[in-house]
Parts: structure tokens; sequence; C-alpha cells
């Protein structure tokens, strides 16, 4: 390995440590806000869980995200430098200003400015299919919220028995550790998938790798973002916070399955939009959920050019 690649792998895991801190929310916010797990207890449930779906369920998407956005495959090392410090600065800005964020599409437009910049060829087939599923996954999850919203509320047992709450409360924990898993599964691509595109490493390691960057950044820096989600978004009890928490896991788990990786945050969002549907337009903060639109906006234009400027720095290197 030599000083190139040292570095690389470095800001790979400073941006997988961002990560992870940045989905805490996403992941197991619900569960937190709803009073069914302390603080401590969320992050240690959600750290080991985003290790494994990392390190083992990530393969499939390690390989698209690796091989498939730019033509041919292979990116050089300084080109893979200047898009994942790109993307690490552009996610940890937004999670210091606690605003939750689509770090994929942030990713995909980093590797769209650089290949601006340095004459690659991009494959906007498969830029195209991703687009397509990022638009498709909040509408199917705000569906599937409300329907599962629907659902929940016509179990006698949770409307007029107290004692089955805890047992609401146990499964939102179950879901969410679900979503943390499918967030180490979904996310790792955005740090490592580089190490397949410069030959660096196979999907094992890369997965491993990876995944102990996001669990580092679970423990280390995960709490600001734990409360944003679930707190400011939506006001939600554990019905409706177990239906929207289990489909996002759901959607972002079958996009996995097929070796497409999509937004944590939009899937969450669409689904407890849904699910705060079904309870009523009141229970739901339109404020702060346009402001997190912005930030789906933002961060793809930023990414393209910061990707641009900084891959320009490395040409002739």
């Amino acid at each position: 390995m030599n000083l190139a690649d040292l570095l690389l792998v470095l800001l790979a895991l400073g941006f997988a440590w961002s990560m992870g801190a940045h989905y805490t929310g996403a992941c197991m916010g619900m569960a937190h806000a709803s009073g069914s797990i302390g603080e401590r207890a969320a992050l240690w449930t959600m750290a080991p869980l985003t290790l494994l779906g990392a390190t083992l369920l990530s393969h499939a998407v390690l390989l698209n995200v690796g091989h498939g956005i730019v033509a041919g495959g292979r990116l050089a090392t300084p080109a893979a430098i200047a898009v994942i410090a790109a993307a690490f600065a552009l996610t940890t800005l937004f999670t210091q200003r606690r605003i939750p964020t689509s770090t994929i599409q942030i990713l995909v437009f980093c590797v769209v400015g650089a290949g601006a910049a340095l004459g690659l060829r991009i494959r906007w087939d498969a830029i195209a299919r991703l687009a397509l599923l990022w638009v498709l996954a909040p509408v199917i999850a705000f569906g599937l919220g409300y329907l599962f919203t629907r659902l929940l509320d016509a179990v006698p047992a949770l409307r007029a028995n107290a004692r089955a709450l805890p047992l609401v409360a146990r499964a939102l924990v179950i879901v969410g550790g679900a979503a943390s898993l499918a967030m180490g599964a979904n996310d790792v691509s955005n740090a490592t998938a580089v190490f397949l595109s410069t030959g660096l490493c196979g999907p094992l390691l890369a997965g491993l790798v990876g995944g102990l960057g996001l669990a580092a950044g679970v423990l280390t820096w995960g709490r600001p973002l734990l409360r944003r989600v679930a707190f400011d978004m939506v006001k939600v009890d554990l019905p409706m916070a177990t239906a929207a928490q289990l489909v996002q896991a759901l959607v972002v788990l079958t996009a996995v399955a097929f070796g497409y990786f999509t937004s944590m945050n939009q899937a969450l969002i669409g689904a407890m939009a849904g699910a705060g549907f079904a309870r009523g337009r009141e229970t739901i903060d339109t404020r702060v959920m346009l402001g997190v639109v912005r930030g789906w906006v933002i961060g793809p234009a930023a990414g393209a050019l910061l990707g641009y400027l900084l891959a320009l720095a490395t040409r002739g290197i």
C-alpha cells in the first residue's frame, strides 16, 4: 500500500465515521423518541448491527457502485481521493448543522463532478436507474407507512389495552435494529466502494473496513442526530413509529437485495409522512420537512461542484 492508498483508506474511514453519526436518527431516533430505548442503549444496539450489515450484506451494492457508475469500472486513486474527500466534507457539514440529507446522492454527484473534471465517461443509464429509485422509494414508503399505521390502528388491543404497549415498544426497538442492519448494508458503499474501483481490495474487506468506521461514528458522534428526525419531524406514538421504522427497513433492504442503494432518510421521512397522514396532517411538521427537502437539493449540487473542484486539483498527480 502506497501513500496515496493510505490516504484513501483514512478518508474513507473518516467518511464512514461521519455517516455513522449522520444516520443514528434515521435508524434509532424513532425508538428513542418514543421512550422505548435510552440514548446509550440505542447507540450500542445500533453499532454492532451496522457493522454486521456492512460486512455481510453489502457486497452486491459495493460491486454495483464500485464498478457501475464510471464506464469501465476503474477509477485512479487520486480521483477516488477527490470523490471521497468531497463527499466526506459535505456529509460532515450537514451533520454539524443537524440537517438530514442523502449521503448517497452527495456521493453519486461527487463522482459526476469528478468525472466532468477528469474527462471520465459516466454511465448515465446507471444514474438514471438510481434516480428513479430515489424518486420511487419515498413514495412507496409513504404508501406503506400509511397502510401499516392504519393496520396497527385497527388492532383493538393497541387502542384499549395499555399492557400491549410494552410489546409494541420492544417491536419498535427490533425494527430500529433492522434499520441499523440495513444502513450498514446500504451506506457502507458510499465510503468504500472506491476500494473496488481502484482495485485496492474486494467487497468483503471493503465492507468490514467501512463497517468499522460506521460503528465508530455511531458511538462517538451519534447523539446530535439521534433525536432530530423523530422529535422534530412528526409527533409520534408507538404504533405510528413502529410502522414508519419497519417500512424504512423493508424499503432499504429490498433495494440492497437487488444491488442498489437508496436514501435512509428519504425512506424514513416518506414512511413518517405516510404514518402522519394516517393520523391527520397536523402531526407533520411541514417547516422541518421542507428544510430537509432543501438539503436534498443542495447536497447533490454541492457534491457535483466540490467533486469537480477537488478532481481538478488532482490532475497531473
